[in-house]
């Protein structure tokens, strides 16, 4: 009897001891959840951003939740913003500058991480570059500074080219006119004349190409902008069947079939916000972290869309080049 009694204590010891891994998860601390507001369909730019969440340490699908709201047109990100912010998420992540206002116009308490080609402190996204202030901190592209040495490099692609389209997204008001303003200064300084195509939707892209065609512009430049890069695989096919030479700000078009592309690594900015994202998630606070500045910069030219276009690259560009894509 003795013994039997004592066989019982000891699987309910067992027992309650098997329980304890159990109750010990019960007990644990959730995953925090990142809202991530994009355009479209870009999948390798929340990758990015992921690497740089995994080097601090955040794993997606281990110990941090990702949650993507994507919008087709910018007048939506307020809504998603909303959203995110009833969700009570952790933090707010996004490479596009009117997803960052609306975050920023929607919360003062839950952080705020962006990457902008845009100077944030003439948007309004932070105070200064050292001290953001509030809740809002990030990476800047530079892309807006860069548009003067792209153009220069189309020059040197194309030098019998005189008229050049510019192709910008008037639903980023900022972003337009500064690029704008930037083109206009350096074509002056080469000596070509520039027309500004505007276009916010699939439709009106199409649209513009057609416009170009009929005005017989020599050459395309596309502005900055992340519903463009979206639509990088419309935009290069357009360009290679009206053998209009063009050139982007990523290399992601290149990679898409675009002639010439010339600006920041986008994946290496992302991953540094990823990396910002992960300190903040660790405690970090968004006020003393200041925006860095992207600092590699690729050239990349897509050959096979050039041999295409009956576009003779110099020798001088492709030695220059990061990368040729044969």
């Amino acid at each position: 009897m003795a013994s039997y009694i004592g066989r019982r204590r000891l699987l309910a010891t067992l027992g309650g001891a098997a329980a304890w891994p159990l109750a010990a998860r019960a007990q644990q601390v959730p995953s925090p959840v990142v809202g991530f507001l994009e355009v479209g369909e870009r999948s390798h730019v929340l990758a990015a951003f992921q690497r740089g969440l995994a080097e601090t340490g955040y794993v997606a699908g281990q110990n941090v939740a990702i949650e993507v709201r994507t919008a087709d047109q910018y007048d939506r990100f307020r809504e998603l913003a909303a959203e995110l912010v009833h969700r009570n998420v952790a933090l707010i992540a996004t490479a596009i500058n009117a997803a960052a206002l609306a975050a920023k116009a929607t919360t003062t308490t839950i952080p705020i991480v962006f990457a902008t080609g845009v100077d944030p402190v003439e948007i309004g996204l932070v105070a200064s570059l050292n001290r953001p202030g509030g809740n809002v901190t990030g990476i800047s592209f530079l892309s807006a500074e860069l548009v003067e040495k792209r153009l220069a490099l189309l020059h040197e692609l194309v030098p019998a080219a005189a008229r050049v389209a510019v192709l910008v997204n008037p639903t980023d008001p900022v972003r337009t006119e500064s690029t704008t303003k930037d083109v206009e200064a350096a074509a002056r300084t080469i000596g070509l004349q520039i027309r500004v195509l505007n276009a916010s939707t699939s439709a009106e892209i199409d649209a513009a190409f057609a416009t170009l065609a009929r005005e017989r512009a020599d050459a395309l430049f596309v502005g900055p902008d992340s519903f463009f890069n979206s639509r990088r695989v419309q935009l290069a096919t357009l360009a290679a069947r009206h053998a209009i030479p063009a050139t982007y700000a990523v290399r992601d078009y290149a990679e898409a079939g675009g002639l010439m592309s010339y600006g920041t690594s986008v994946p290496d900015a992302l991953r540094q916000a990823g990396v910002y994202a992960g300190r903040i998630l660790k405690g970090a606070k968004p006020a003393d972290l200041p925006v860095l500045q992207a600092s590699k910069f690729e050239l990349v030219i897509n050959r096979q869309t050039a041999k295409a276009i009956g576009v003779i690259v110099p020798d001088k560009l492709l030695v220059a080049a990061d990368e040729v894509i044969e």
